[in-house]
């Protein structure tokens, strides 16, 4: 069974580690730990100690540090939901269920990119998507995510530049950004920096909306989609500054 210092037997690689990076470690060492399906944290930090009469263990001066990175790790398996405390008197006693999610990480060897996904601020996403598409981030839809930040883009210009359902797509992008005409083009900029909005549009409603109405697209990079929606949160402040007031 392995134990705390036989994975990391170096104590400057573990207080080097920020806490959602240990946290992998803590949480397969809180599983295989485990009595009676539960897990508790001084199972875990027992070896930072060492055996008595046996010169193992972190030394001794950097132990307290030790066990606080620990510690540190395992709080945050707690906010994430990870961890649960047992219903009733043993979660009282510091005694943890490991969650349905934690149980799924670990059978599916995803814990670095559910680490990427919860630590994604919601606050860069537009506000008219940040709660569905964070939530499907979180999820792993990262599909979905990039999908519906999208369509979400497609149906803002469609409503600001007052286009009918039938206007879609990248030909959507090219009347509503239109360096002469377009209505949600604005006509202070020069000509260039207007043209090229109209492909920084067409471009992004094609490469990442339009494929996920078309096919099935498979995005298996966390980070990536991130980007996706963020570039998707940047479009609607953009089509946002450029609404005309109602009258």
């Amino acid at each position: 069974m392995s134990t705390l210092t036989s994975l990391i037997p170096d104590i400057d690689v573990l207080l080097a580690l920020a806490p959602e990076e240990l946290a992998e470690v803590v949480l397969r060492l809180a599983h295989e730990h485990r009595q009676n399906n539960l897990a508790h944290l001084q199972a875990i930090t027992r070896p930072i100690y060492g055996t008595p009469g046996v010169d193992d263990g972190y030394p001794q001066h950097r132990r307290k540090d030790a066990e606080l990175a620990i510690a540190e790790a395992w709080n945050w398996l707690v906010i994430q939901g990870l961890l649960v405390p047992e219903p009733g008197s043993g979660g009282n006693s510091g005694w943890m269920l490991l969650s349905r999610r934690a149980q799924s990480v670990l059978a599916t060897n995803t814990f670095k990119t559910y680490a990427r996904s919860v630590g994604f601020p919601k606050a860069l996403l537009h506000p008219s998507i940040a709660d569905e598409v964070w939530l499907d981030i979180v999820r792993g839809d990262l599909e979905t995510a990039v999908f519906k930040a999208f369509r979400a883009v497609e149906i803002s210009v469609r409503e600001a530049g007052h286009f009918g359902d039938t206007d879609i797509g990248t030909a959507l992008m090219r009347k509503a950004f239109d360096k002469t005409t377009g209505p949600l083009s604005d006509q202070e900029q020069p000509e260039a920096e207007r043209e090229a909005l109209s492909h920084l549009f067409a471009g992004a409603i094609g490469s990442y909306k339009n494929p996920h109405s078309h096919r099935t697209v498979t995005i298996n990079d966390a980070t990536e989609a991130q980007e996706m929606v963020i570039l998707a949160s940047h479009l609607l402040r953009i089509v946002d500054s450029r609404k005309k007031p109602v009258e």
